[in-house]
């Protein structure tokens, strides 16, 4: 039986998502389908719109037969770590094959790039780059011999990089990917989540661009708390280089503009520079709210897997590998892991009005 994994955030659910779930299904029509959840801070440095509980209630109803959760301190970092350990755990449930959305659509130009990142050279030629003035994602790409610049395939990239590294025997799959992730003015049945996220903060419909069960679902994120809570974190702490991503001086620059910024918007338009992409910035912002050291961040490893939810079929297949299975899988409640994943809840509540620290704490799968 083939073991398909997915990894995803659903911010939001969306019926591109519905549609790669239905490919999967396709294409491996007896297949278990495990996925990798990412929770309430993002890799590109956003706030989810759906709770984790929602998310995964949300999964389980359309097709996904276990859900695993991708732990807020890798979950939030950038593309390579976020895949690293998302790929990791889709290791520890014996996941056959690997299925993700891409722009290219090509497997073995993803693969050949990966295996070009991993040479000792490639990191030469992306430092070259960074020193003629280029973004770290702009560098990265001049360095490849194929040049690959589109999101999901950057982030296919990285999980192909992350099966040579860990020497997996994972199979890789692509699904034709539909919309753009830059596009946010297309009306069509599919389009991006970026596109349905800028939708909703403008009061337009999302009826038909979300499956039913979702829209009732979505938090909105109270831009006002949650500026003025970073603000009182960035000025009020005098070592801010303690926290992770905060390099190179930057400290100094977050804590002057922090003063002159009335919006978060604002704050990002005056500390963005040609050497730090946005997503790298609220990235280094939501390390700062979370209080999430480079210390902290040095000495971590994957020490458990939480199981968020699971289909009859997934329960099934958990009693199979049960005795199988080399990690945890309850939370071990005084690793940084675990107090990094309760910081994120009690954070979102808070600036969504949400209530996840009940779920958190009670650590129930939820049965379909």
């Amino acid at each position: 039986m083939h073991v398909v994994g997915i990894i995803a955030e659903y911010n939001p659910f969306h019926n591109g998502h519905l549609h790669h779930l239905n490919q999967i299904k396709a294409l491996f029509p007896d297949s278990l389908i495990v996925l990798v959840l990412n929770g309430y801070f993002l890799e590109r440095g956003e706030i989810s719109c759906l709770s984790k509980e929602d998310k995964t209630r949300i999964a389980l109803t359309y097709g996904v037969n276990l859900v695993l959760e991708l732990p807020a301190v890798f979950g939030g970092q950038s593309a390579d770590v976020f895949a690293e350990k998302a790929i990791e755990i889709l290791a520890h449930f014996h996941v056959t094959d690997l299925v993700f959305g891409s722009e290219c659509n090509h497997v073995t130009k993803i693969i050949h790039a990966a295996k070009e990142q991993l040479q000792e050279h490639y990191n030469i030629q992306v430092n070259e780059f960074l020193k003629k003035g280029y973004n770290y994602p702009t560098s990265m790409a001049k360095a490849l011999t194929y040049s690959i610049q589109e999101p999901n395939d950057l982030l296919g990239l990285s999980y192909a990089k992350a099966i040579l590294k860990q020497n997996l025997s994972i199979q890789i799959h692509t699904i034709k990917r539909t919309s753009s992730y830059h596009d946010t003015t297309s009306c069509s049945n599919i389009i991006s989540a970026t596109n349905i996220r800028k939708k909703w903060q403008q009061n337009l419909s999302i009826a038909d661009y979300v499956p039913d069960g979702v829209f009732s679902h979505l938090n909105e994120l109270d831009q006002q708390k949650f500026w003025k809570t970073l603000q009182y974190r960035i000025i009020s702490d005098n070592s801010l280089e303690q926290f992770l991503t905060v390099d190179e001086g930057i400290e100094k620059r977050l804590q002057k503009f922090a003063l002159n910024a009335s919006s978060f918007e604002q704050f990002m338009q005056l500390i963005k520079t040609k050497r730090y992409t946005y997503n790298r910035l609220r990235r280094m912002c939501n390390h700062i709210l979370l209080g999430f050291t480079k210390e902290q961040n040095s000495t971590l490893a994957l020490c458990y897997v939480r199981i968020l939810g699971f289909d009859l079929k997934g329960q099934y297949y958990l009693k199979q590998i049960r005795n199988d299975l080399q990690i945890e899988t309850h939370p071990i409640v005084n690793s940084i892991q675990y107090q990094m994943e309760m910081r994120a809840s009690f954070l979102y509540d808070y600036f969504t009005g949400s209530n996840t620290y009940d779920f958190e704490r009670k650590n129930q799968p939820i049965q379909l």
